[in-house]
């Protein structure tokens, strides 16, 4: 009885460890993810640094590709979409320039990983994703994992007039034109981070800052290419 006991002890033990040396992987791809491709191509702000060292991006990425979660380019989620790049989304994070204090709007939830990022530098996170089959997937991995996202099925074209204005608004889709609600929606000296430009082809990053109700400031980033902003017929 002692030796049995002693057996599923060990047992225990042996899966436990391995459960945390899994877990341990993933960090260190994680960290090396951060070091390489994020830190190391210029990203300097400590929380949104922080924030890609601690949100597991592989939970937001289908089973199929798990292996390639941590590498430097977007992957399929179905649906004709995919989830960014992660220098991709450290650098509109960054763009953003948050407080914890601030109230973001995403337009584009996809995979939900750009949304976790967020909640880890910013008070309030809402988002809008009109395809219905991803935002209820996302919608459910978000309340399992506990992320306070507020999450909408709709056309964010339109943005989300309830909880504004917004300190900022992060757009994960391409548009050919910034939408004229998210400038409204937008408090001055808020910020807009978007692609903008043809579909499949290659857009312009964009970081509108909102000087007041009448003037607006554009900056081109960099050149990228997304995903279009899809629209309700």
């Amino acid at each position: 009885m002692v030796k049995q006991t002693l057996y599923y002890l060990t047992l225990f033990v042996m899966v436990i460890s391995n459960c945390a040396a899994q877990t341990d992987e993933r960090q260190s791809e994680r960290d090396q993810m951060v070091k390489r491709q994020i830190k190391g191509r210029g990203i300097k702000d400590p929380q949104v640094l922080n924030a890609m060292k601690k949100i597991p991006r592989h939970y937001f990425v289908p089973e199929e590709y798990q292996k390639k979660a941590y590498y430097d380019h977007p992957l399929p989620i179905g649906f004709g979409q995919t989830i960014s790049q992660p220098y991709i989304v450290a650098l509109m994070t960054e763009l953003l320039n948050l407080s914890h204090d601030d109230k973001v709007l995403e337009i584009g939830t996809g995979s939900g990983y750009q949304a976790a990022i967020l909640t880890e530098v910013a008070a309030e996170v809402y988002t809008i994703e009109i395809i219905s089959q991803l935002y209820q997937k996302t919608t459910h991995l978000f309340q399992k994992l506990k992320l306070p996202v507020q999450t909408k099925s709709g056309d964010g074209y339109y943005g989300w007039p309830q909880h504004a204005p917004y300190d900022a608004i992060i757009v994960t889709c391409a548009a050919e034109f910034v939408p004229p609600a998210l400038i409204t929606q937008l408090k001055p000296g808020g910020k807009i981070c978007i692609p903008v430009g043809p579909p499949f082809k290659v857009q312009n990053l964009l970081l509108i800052t909102k000087i007041d109700e009448e003037r607006i400031e554009t900056e081109v980033i960099t050149q990228v290419v997304f995903v279009p902003l899809t629209r309700k017929p």
